[in-house]
Order: structure tokens, then sequence, then C-alpha cells
């Protein structure tokens, strides 16, 4: 069962990721109601950011023309070089703790390396990395619960259709006498996630409200474009930024889905999992390419950490395996020397 959340929790942000975190009242309008987009890159224009575009750009030009929907006037907020900590300090307790300091990662790195799209992907990795351990965790978890399973589901099946005061308490003890038994505790897996998203979509509005992240290049490729703009254009290279969206994606979530032995769960995941991949190709069409290049080497990475981590449960359950041995073998010996003393 954690296992299955653990994959709709993905699906889920994946769907949110898909509309780059923000509903329609987040992105600036036109006099129609419809949502702007910058002609020169085919983004859809975020209605507050945290510092200014450069001044002579089109984007600039659009925060200009509809000062009346903005928080803060373009021209009061602090460029982006300029930008710290200390800056738009009255955007309330989500952007204080979360976004700007992100947002100020992103930047300082962005300076360090002179590429903000490489340093997009160096504090996605960061953050992956520092969040590595609790992915351990919650995959020991996994692991114990599926262990768990048989004996789970045995006092599920002793307890079916009874639902009075003893019968629920004792089918409670003898769980609870599981989880103790291979070590699983269910309020770990809540804390993770807990700890997750909101690092996940702090991030993405960090990017979404930094202009500075959209006006570079990498790869040859313009950060603020996106790949149904620059097909458009005739820049063929983004088709290759949309097959390694949808690949990562896919390999990503399929290694997720592995090892699930409930074959009518597997029908469902299959479903979704299908689902999303056919959402996510449509979709990266109309990400800007930095967030593109934040969900590839982000996904990639995810590809990299779900095999070591297995390869450590592997050791682990090794290990355990040969203690296991050991300990039998040492209790066979005691039992030898018992008969050979008699």
């Amino acid at each position: 069962m954690k296992k299955q959340n653990r994959v709709l929790a993905l699906i889920l942000i994946a769907i949110i990721f898909m509309a780059s975190g923000c509903g329609s009242d987040d992105y600036l309008k036109d006099e129609n109601g419809n949502i702007l987009v910058n002609e020169v890159t085919g983004q859809s224009v975020q209605k507050n950011i945290l510092c200014q575009p450069e001044k002579d750009s089109e984007l600039y030009r659009i925060y200009e023309s509809h000062a009346d929907q903005l928080n803060t006037p373009v021209e009061e907020l602090p460029s982006c070089k300029d930008f710290n900590l200390n800056s738009n300090k009255y955007d309330g307790l989500w952007q204080a703790l979360l976004v700007r300091p992100l947002a100020y990662i992103i930047l300082q790195v962005g300076f360090l390396f002179n590429n903000f799209g490489i340093s997009v992907m160096i504090v996605g990795l960061l953050i992956r990395l520092i969040l590595m351990p609790l992915s351990i965790k919650s995959m020991r978890q996994s692991n114990n619960l599926q262990k768990a399973q048989p004996e789970i589901a045995r006092i599920e099946k002793k307890y079916a259709g009874r639902t009075d005061s003893d019968a629920m308490m004792a089918k409670s003890q003898e769980t609870m006498m599981v989880y103790q038994k291979y070590k699983i505790n269910p309020v770990s897996g809540c804390l993770v996630a807990l700890i997750q998203i909101p690092l996940f979509f702090a991030f993405l509005a960090a990017i979404n409200e930094v202009p500075a992240i959209f006006e570079g290049q990498l790869f040859g490729m313009h950060l603020g474009m996106t790949p149904w703009k620059g097909l458009a254009e005739g820049q063929y290279i983004y088709i290759v930024l949309i097959f390694l969206i949808v690949a990562t994606t896919y390999i990503s979530f399929k290694n997720t889905m592995k090892n699930d032995q409930n074959n009518e769960m597997m029908k469902q995941m299959n479903f979704m999992f299908m689902f999303m991949i056919i959402s996510i190709s449509i979709a990266s069409f109309s990400l800007p390419t930095a967030i593109a290049f934040y969900w590839i080497v982000t996904n990639g990475f995810a590809v990299i950490q779900n095999y070591i981590i297995k390869r450590i449960l592997a050791k682990d359950q090794h290990d355990s395996k040969v203690i296991e041995i050991k300990h039998k073998e040492k209790k066979v010996e005691k039992k030898k020397s018992k008969k050979e003393v008699k």
C-alpha cells in the first residue's frame, strides 16, 4: 500500500508540475482574460517576480504595461544581480522561508558559473542529494512493508466483517506487532513526503519567479523558450529535449513501480503510468527550457539514486541473512557441544 501511495504521490506531483505548479491566477492576463504569452519565447508570463528582467527585454515591457496586475511594480524590484534575502521581505512565510532562499541560491550559483541553466541543474541535484537519506529510509520502509504484507493480509482476513470494538482493538494490536517485527513506522513515510513536496514546489516557484533564469542560454537553447516555440522557428534541437523529458520520466516512474506483487494494483498503476507518459509528452512542448533541464537532470538522478538504494538494500538483506545463518550455526554448535558433554 505504501508503494502505491508513493507512486500516486509522484503522479500527482508530476501533474501539478506540468501546470508549472501554478493556477491561472498566477499569470498575467490580457484584456480578454487570457494568459499572456511572451511572443519571443512562447512561455506564459508569471504574474509576480522577485527581481527585474533585463530592461531592454520584451519581458520587461510586458510587466511595465501590466503594472496594475502586479503586487510590486517592476521598476521597484531589485535587479537579479542585487537580489538578496532581504528583498521583497513582506511577501509571506512561504516566500520568505523557502522560495526566496532557493531563488537566492540559484542566482548565486548562476553568477558563479555564469549560466543559470547549469545553476538550476546543480541546485536541483543538491536538493536531491540532501534528501537522499530520507529516500533510502522511505525505500527501506517500503521493502519492510512488502515483507510484512502476507501477515497483514492474514490479519485483515481474520477480522473481515467484524466491527465490534474488541475485534478492532485486537486487529490493531496484532497489526502493530507485525509493524514492530518488521521495523515499520507508518508515520515516517508521511514525514518524508512532508519534507520533499514543499521543497519541490518551492524550487519550481523560485525558478518561475526569477527572470534572469529564463534570459540565458545553454547548449544553444534559450532557457525561457518552450520547445513548441523553438520547433516553430526551425530549431529542431528541441526534439532532443522533449525526448529526454519523456525518456527520463518513463524510466524513473517505471523503476518506482517495480516489484509490486498485487496484480490488480499493477493494472491500475500501468493505466495511470501510461496516462502520465502521454500527458508529460504533450506538456513537455510548453515547458520553458530551464524547467525542462531541471526535470531531465533530477529524473536522471532519481534513476541512478534508485539503483544505488537498491544495491544498499540488497547488501543489507545479504548481511542480515549472513548474520541469521551464523546465528543458526552457533545454535547447532551449542547443541552438539551439549550432547558431547553428556
